[in-house]
């Protein structure tokens, strides 16, 4: 399936984030916010990735395929901590190189995967993976309903899927979905419901949880954080770039406060 100049362009940015997630000072960051040291690009903290495997009840054996998996996390911590088996899936090589790196030295390699695809189009057999899971990633693609279909197709008949995603908070009026637009994920915007999507590619939703409440928590840690650690960072991404992200996570806090802005944890089943 082939992709926009739209998604080019952030699929370079995400390769440009990867390279320098493993500063020693976004590596800091990543510890304060979310619990981990992978250099992981979504909000997934280590208490949501112990959820992933509650739910995917991931264990010796089981064969899990993460999504959008950048430098491994959460994917990694979860074949660690269940022995499970996990396959990660991502555009931006650089991620996944990282990623391989992560498990030789976290001695798992011979349970991890990798492959560079679009999740949008899985060139994997149909029913080869008993779990999927991915975080925050369905916001930041476009082809929403594809991933899912797909999704569908690889898993097996008694599988299960595990997300989380951001999203708009539905019927605001045009200037705050516009202000919700700008500060979200790039590709955010969504026609449909994720339950209608879900539904009309078959999966039945077993759960589904508010996680507004911690994603602004976590965001308010990353703003502190990046405050704290301000001469290190304007070292690493300069002036200009930092002054603009401090801009814009006090903007970020601001809108999800008002609840413009959700983030939902879903589980689902094949139907």
């Amino acid at each position: 399936m082939g992709l926009s100049a739209e998604e080019l362009v952030q699929i370079k940015r995400f390769e440009d984030v990867h390279e320098r997630s493993q500063a020693p000072v976004m590596l800091a960051i990543e510890r304060r916010v979310c619990g981990c040291d992978y250099g992981g690009d979504s909000w997934t903290t280590r208490h949501e990735a112990d959820n992933f495997i509650a739910s995917l009840e991931l264990r010796k054996g089981v064969r899990l395929l993460d999504l959008g998996a950048g430098t491994g996390w959460p994917g990694l911590y979860m074949a660690t901590h269940s022995g499970c088996d996990v396959t990660l899936v991502d555009l931006p090589l650089n991620g996944l190189k990282l990623a391989s790196e992560r498990a030789r030295l976290d001695g798992i390699s011979d349970r991890i995967s990798v492959a560079v695809g679009d999740a949008a189009d899985l060139s994997f057999r149909d029913g080869c993976f008993d779990a999927i899971s991915h975080s925050d990633l369905l916001c930041c693609l476009k082809q929403k309903r594809s991933v899912l279909s797909s999704c569908r197709r690889v898993i097996t008949s008694s599988g299960c899927m595990a997300f989380t995603v951001i999203f708009i908070s539905p019927d605001l009026p045009d200037k705050q979905h516009r202000y919700a637009s700008q500060y979200g994920p790039q590709f955010i915007e969504s026609s449909d419901s994720y339950e209608t999507l879900l539904e009309e590619t078959g999966w039945n939703v077993t759960e589904r949880s508010d996680r507004t409440s911690a994603y602004r928590q976590s965001c308010r840690r990353q703003l502190k954080a990046d405050e704290e650690n301000r001469d290190e960072l304007t070292a690493l991404i300069g002036k200009e770039e930092y002054s603009k992200r401090i801009a814009d996570w006090r903007a970020k806090i601001e809108i999800i406060g008002e609840r413009l802005i959700l983030r939902h944890y879903f589980v689902a089943r094949p139907c």
